[in-house]
C-alpha cells in the first residue's frame, strides 16, 4: 500500500524516463490491458489513481502528459510514486492518447493490479446488503450502481451473468473510485444465487407486476436486491426464484427507471430502515 504523506513539488530534472515513440512496448502493454483487463486494469486521472493507491491496490506504472503535470496535485502525486518504487514515465501527449482508452485522456494514465475478491469474501460483512446485478452491460451502468451501492451503505455488489466488467476502464470511471473500496465480484448468474443462499441471506427481486413496493417491504436484516438488464429487467425464472418481489412505485406515464437509479433507491430505502446512520464519516 502507497503511504501518502507530504510532498516537496516535483523537480522538472527529476523526470528521467520519457517516451516518444507510441512504438514503445509499455503503449502495447496498456492497450492489452484495457482490451482485457485480465491482470492489470488502466486508470485515467490522477483521481482514480490516488484512490487505488488509498485503498491499497498494487498501481505498477504511472505515465503522464505534460499536460497532465500542470494538473493541481499531477507533481506531488509523482513524486510519492516514485519515491515508493513504482515505474513512472513522462510521455508526450501523442503516446498519453495512444496509453488511454478515452476519447479525452485526463494527462495520466496508470496500469494497476486488478482487485481479486471472491464470493465468500464479498458476503462475509454482516448484516448483509448486497446489490446483486443481473446481465447490467452497459459498463457505466456498471459503474454507477457500485458508486450508488457504496454511498448508500450497502455491504457489496455482485454482477451476475452477462453483466460488464466492473473493473473495465468505462466502469471504473464510473464508480469514481468505490470499486477499490467495496467488495464487488462478477461471478455466474447460478453460482452467484447459491452463494446467497449458503449464507442465509433473502434474495428479493426487482419486478414491475410486484403487488408490493420497496417501501412495504421488510429490507432489514441479510439481504440481496436483485436488479435486471436495462430494458428488459430480471429474467423471469429468477424472479420466480427469488424469496420475495418488490417494485419501485413511479408515476404514469414512466414505467421504468434507469438501472443505477434504481440500485440506489433500493439500498437508501433498505439502510433507512435499518436506521443504520451510514451517512457520516467515521
Amino acid at each position: 500500500m502507497l503511504v501518502f504523506g507530504p510532498a516537496r513539488p516535483l523537480a522538472a530534472a527529476s523526470i528521467v524516463k520519457t517516451i516518444t515513440s507510441r512504438r514503445n512496448p509499455l503503449v502495447k502493454r496498456y492497450r492489452d490491458a484495457a482490451e482485457s483487463g485480465l491482470d492489470e486494469v488502466v486508470l485515467d486521472g490522477a483521481h482514480l489513481v490516488e484512490e487505488a493507491a488509498r485503498a491499497g491496490i498494487g498501481v505498477r506504472v504511472l505515465a503522464w502528459s505534460p499536460r497532465g503535470a500542470q494538473l493541481p496535485g499531477v507533481r506531488p502525486l509523482v513524486e510519492r510514486f516514485e519515491k515508493a518504487g513504482v515505474e513512472c514515465w513522462s510521455v508526450t501527449d501523442a503516446v498519453l492518447q495512444a496509453m488511454s482508452p478515452v476519447q479525452s485522456p485526463s494527462g495520466v494514465v496508470a496500469l494497476a493490479d486488478r482487485p481479486a475478491v471472491t464470493l465468500a469474501q464479498a458476503l462475509k460483512p454482516r448484516p448483509q446488503l448486497v446489490l446483486v446485478a443481473v446481465d447490467v452491460q452497459d459498463p457505466g451502468n456498471v459503474g454507477a450502481i457500485v458508486r450508488a451501492t457504496e454511498a448508500g451503505g450497502g455491504t457489496a455488489v455482485l454482477l451476475a451473468g452477462a453483466s460488464a466488467d466492473p473493473f473495465g476502464w468505462k466502469a471504473l470511471r464510473g464508480s469514481m473510485g468505490s470499486s477499490f473500496r467495496l467488495p464487488v465480484v462478477r461471478a455466474g448468474r447460478p453460482e452467484t444465487l447459491s452463494a446467497l443462499r449458503m449464507h442465509g441471506i433473502r434474495v428479493i427481486a426487482t419486478s414491475p407486476r410486484a403487488s408490493r413496493s420497496l417501501f412495504e417491504a421488510d429490507l432489514r436484516g441479510p439481504v440481496a436486491l436483485l436488479v435486471g438488464a436495462e430494458g428488459a429487467g430480471l429474467p423471469e425464472d429468477v424472479i420466480a426464484g427469488a424469496d420475495e418481489t418488490v417494485r419501485i412505485p413511479m408515476r404514469e406515464p414512466v414505467e421504468s427507471l434507469n438501472v443505477a437509479v434504481a440500485a440506489a433507491l433500493l439500498v437508501y430505502e433498505a439502510s433507512r430502515q435499518r436506521g443504520a446512520d451510514v451517512f457520516r464519516g467515521p
